[in-house]
């Protein structure tokens, strides 16, 4: 589904929820050619004959194996099938489900690569056909409508292939691409025979580690050729490896669906995760290095990944202390933009504002379904300027996660207010109603993008924040005299909605610091 309509209502609504930015200091893709990565709608070329379906691999079994064919017995492992949600109730439900969905048919050439298709004798406005490889024995939704394309065969999937057969499946399944015209998209045997691709996405940060090329950690790598699809997670440090062998070169995609719970999504399209095409690559598997001189999409999206999936993993009890932000995260980019915020849309966060809600009007419903909880501005950003906007808006993420819808739609109120009456400042002057929820929530997003910055690129703690009219110099002051982040996180509770409730609540829950705490607010004019 195009998102014409979201781009039209939101990008206004986000810019008047965004936090703005501060500079910050110092602001070889050896097997996949991922430098020709196009970003428009997919082009289909020819549509081929399947070399999966039942009947070509039972021809293909007799053409290999003659006097063997009969005792063998090839029957439906996976059935392909497309869906068609009539509305997002529906779309969702099915990405919900434990199956892999494209959105274009895997028995075509594609004429021109690109993020993603629209059925053409579909509506622009309406949700396009979804693709899907599913079990013989799924059960299908009720409500959601769906074709049957073809009855499939794939040998990893029949139990009866790991018994001694002495059927090299591998010779079948080739055999089969001969037969049906495929012969061209072979890997030639000289290579090797069928294999499990796995190689290394990798990125580079040239503030960190010398720029050496690092993982691009927990991301899903997909690969496909027809029906037969495998996908897997990158390690931390950028591995993967598909559980599936094939004999032809599959086509490639980075999926930025994070085993550690978020998507990054809004690409054309509004999709839970964007996507970006690599292309077809040999079946031993591709490698990917990434760096500031690569498609501009990718490392945009790399660089979220990356800064979004050490948060995550920091936020224990023995590092950072804080809670994570919650499940289905959503982070959108706009490489347009250069503010970034924490509006917590998808989680139902000052959705249900009047002024929202007169705003959104009919399409409220969508909205809740699709929408960011946190959009970064990425214009004329480098990796580290990219990290530091990251950080800061997942540190709100937790602070949400603390403390809750009702606490949120107070600060972005505030926000939202002080842009269309003071002059379009995001953070108005500190007067007015809900004042406090701002000055908390923005001490708190700063001081952490400081001491996250200094954790990755060393130096002097930085003073993000320090030029407005709240102060996230106290929490800095108080942790650099041994408050730990942790200890200063548990104090931003629900109940915490100014400066002064913010002063009593520490003192109340570390009697001991009492007069550093009094000393430093005093300090800071607080």
């Amino acid at each position: 589904m195009r998102s014409y309509v979201c781009e039209l209502l939101l990008i206004p609504l986000l810019m008047l929820v965004a936090c703005e930015r501060e500079a910050g200091p110092g602001e070889d893709a050896s097997r996949a050619p991922e430098q020709n990565l196009s970003h428009g709608m997919i082009q289909l070329g020819e549509k081929l004959e399947d070399p999966y379906t039942v009947e070509n691999m039972k021809e293909a079994l007799a053409s290999v194996y003659p006097t063997k064919a009969g005792r063998v017995d090839i029957t439906t492992t996976d059935l392909y099938v497309r869906f068609l949600p009539e509305d997002d109730a529906q779309l969702k439900r099915l990405q919900a489900m434990d199956i892999y969905l494209m959105d274009h048919p895997m028995d075509y050439r594609i004429a021109k690569e690109g993020d993603y298709y629209q059925d053409p004798s579909l509506g622009e406005e309406s949700i396009t056909w979804q693709y899907a490889v599913v079990p013989r024995e799924f059960e299908f939704p009720e409500g959601i409508r769906y074709e049957m394309l073809d009855e499939c065969y794939i040998s990893e999937h029949d139990p009866a292939t790991r018994g001694d057969l002495g059927i090299d499946w591998d010779l079948v399944e080739r055999e089969s691409f001969r037969l049906t015209g495929n012969e061209d998209m072979l890997e030639p045997l000289t290579k090797a025979e069928s294999v499990a691709p796995k190689g290394r996405i990798t990125i580079e940060d040239p503030m960190f580690s010398g720029g050496k090329p690092y993982g691009v950690a927990g991301v899903m790598v997909v690969c496909n050729i027809f029906v037969k699809i495998a996908t897997c997670y990158t390690t931390r440090d950028g591995y993967y490896e598909m559980p599936k062998t094939f004999s032809g070169e599959p086509r490639y995609r980075l999926v930025f669906q994070n085993e550690k719970g978020f998507k990054i999504g809004f690409n054309f399209i509004i999709v839970p995760a964007s996507v970006s095409t690599l292309g077809k690559g040999s079946a031993q598997g591709i490698d990917v290095n990434v760096n500031a001189d690569s498609d501009g999409a990718l490392f945009r999206r790399c660089v979220t990944n990356n800064a979004a999936y050490d948060y995550y993993s920091r936020c224990t009890d023995t590092d950072l202390d804080v809670l994570p932000p919650p499940d289905d995260l959503r982070i959108w980019i706009f490489p347009d933009l250069n503010c970034s915020s924490t509006p917590m849309l998808h989680h139902g966060a000052a959705l249900s504002h009047s002024l929202i809600q007169k705003y959104l009007g009919q399409y409220l419903f969508i909205i809740k379904m699709f929408l960011p909880d946190i959009t970064v501005g990425t214009k004329e950003q480098d990796y580290a300027g990219i990290y530091d906007a990251i950080v800061h808006e997942l540190s709100h993420a937790s602070h949400y996660a603390q403390v809750g819808n009702d606490y949120w739609t107070s600060y972005i109120e505030y926000v939202l207010m002080s842009f269309l009456t003071e002059g379009g400042k995001a953070y108005g002057t500190g007067g007015g109603d809900n004042a406090g929820y701002c000055e908390l929530g923005e001490m708190w997003g700063y001081f952490m993008q400081s001491t996250l910055h200094k954790d990755r690129y060393g130096g002097n703690l930085p003073n993000y924040g320090s030029s407005y009219w709240f102060k996230p110099d106290i929490f800095s002051y108080l942790y650099e005299r041994g408050m730990s982040r942790g200890e200063i996180y548990r104090a931003l509770t629900a109940e915490i909605t100014s400066i002064d409730d913010l002063k009593e609540q520490l003192i109340a829950q570390y009697p001991d610091r009492e007069s550093l705490i009094v000393k430093t607010f005093k300090s800071y004019g607080k």
